[in-house]
């Protein structure tokens, strides 16, 4: 394995990933997240930045364990390989983990969308780069 381009598609997937979790986790649904306030950690009007820059940095490991796991999987040899993998990564772990969440907690519902779809984006632009520059 190439590890400069390997780390070269961890970091352009990781940027490109800010632009999707911002839209699918930020913006879609923004004012479902005020209809349960005391579900969130920070009260309206704090600062959040040192708590997405903490979730952008998990969200750089997440892409880097997608690469590596699309790699050892042997699913780069196509862009349909990717997607494959991409779609059976989120079936298997964001979309059970935020569908409890939703069930259990005090979530709304679309905010509940919003995440899946943002991972589902997630793994969907890194598999994408990594086929492309692996």
């Amino acid at each position: 394995m190439n590890w400069t381009r390997f780390v070269l598609a961890v970091v352009a997937s990781g940027v490109a990933t800010m632009f999707t979790d911002w839209f699918f986790m930020g913006f879609l649904f923004h004012r479902k997240y005020s209809d349960t306030p005391d579900v969130w950690r920070l009260k309206p009007g704090e600062s959040e930045t040192s708590s997405v820059a903490a979730s952008e940095a998990l969200g750089v490991v997440s892409c880097a364990a997608f690469i590596f796991l699309c790699i050892w999987a042997s699913a780069l040899a196509s862009m349909s390989g990717a997607l494959r993998m991409a779609v059976i990564a989120w079936l298997a772990a964001p979309v059970p983990v935020i569908g409890m969440n939703a069930i259990w907690m005090k979530l709304h519902p679309l905010v509940g969308v919003g995440h899946a779809l943002g991972w589902l984006a997630r793994f969907v632009v890194t598999g994408l780069i990594a086929a492309w520059l692996l």
